[in-house]
């Protein structure tokens, strides 16, 4: 954001502001998942070599989802591809990949743990994590705004021309509300129902994600706007199904309703 230093110097070192927002926002959501999955009595022993594992795989696939979607820009140019300092990270090749070794590692630590009971724990979490970042990481990069704007709500970055749409501050705002809405869910009986919350998160911000990139980047975006809009439409789909496999099924309302209904047994 104009006005705000993109990045600082000590001696010859170079740091970027945005770099600490996201440093700030993936500690704050490391604390929050490791309470959440202890409040459900899960080991959290091996919870910080997890986190370390998804953040490591996380900005890996990012950068080779960048690089794949921008291969013109990278092509010949082999240096570019390890200068993560100048921004370039594609942030559904980072949830791809961090998916994949994340149910993997899951399913060697925590074996007797359910991972839609799991995902339900961090899901959240991680949606507040990423609303701080919005709000303190690519706020603060280069060529971070939206689609030029006349209006009274749009603010000048560095890089850009003009006014722009404030799109990490919308899309913060948006993540936000979604927690909101997750822990109010949570509050209620469908906290008890496996994968609901997975579901429910995920179909909502694969929607939203998918409708910012359409209306507010469009092809300004840096990662691929068809690939992130098809990668939200995807999570979506995911989240459906995650819905449907985890639906009660009828057989097991019966069940329900005949241990509620049944007289107490007596002592044989």
């Amino acid at each position: 954001m104009r006005g705000v230093p993109t990045s600082f110097h000590l001696g010859p070192l170079v740091f970027h502001t945005y770099g600490f927002g996201l440093a700030i926002a993936a500690y704050v959501a490391y604390l929050y998942a490791r309470r959440r999955l202890e409040r459900r009595g899960t080991d959290v022993e091996p919870f910080a070599r997890y986190s370390f594992w998804l953040i490591v795989t996380g900005l890996l696939g990012a950068r080779l989802a960048n690089i794949a979607t921008n291969w013109d820009y990278y092509r010949g140019h082999p240096g570019r591809w390890i200068a993560v300092w100048q921004g370039g990270l594609a942030s559904f090749g980072g949830i791809a990949l961090a998916l994949v070794v994340g149910v993997i590692l899951q399913r060697r630590w925590w074996p007797q743990s359910k991972l839609a009971g799991f995902t339900d724990a961090l899901i959240p979490a991680l949606i507040a994590g990423w609303a701080i970042g919005r709000f303190l990481g690519p706020q603060f990069m280069v060529d971070a705004g939206g689609h030029l704007t006349h209006q009274w709500f749009g603010l000048s970055y560095a890089g850009q021309a003009g006014k722009r749409v404030p799109v990490p501050l919308i899309q913060g705002l948006e993540d936000t509300t979604l927690w909101l809405v997750l822990i109010a869910l949570e509050r209620t009986g469908l906290k008890q129902r496996l994968g609901f919350i997975s579901g429910i998160g995920m179909i909502v911000w694969g929607l939203v994600r998918a409708t910012d990139e359409r209306l507010l980047l469009g092809q300004e975006s840096h990662s691929g706007s068809i690939g992130v809009q098809l990668a939200g439409l995807a999570l979506a789909v995911a989240g459906v199904v995650t819905l449907v496999v985890h639906w009660p099924r009828r057989n097991e309302h019966s069940k329900e309703g005949a241990v509620k209904g049944s007289p107490t047994s007596l002592p044989q």
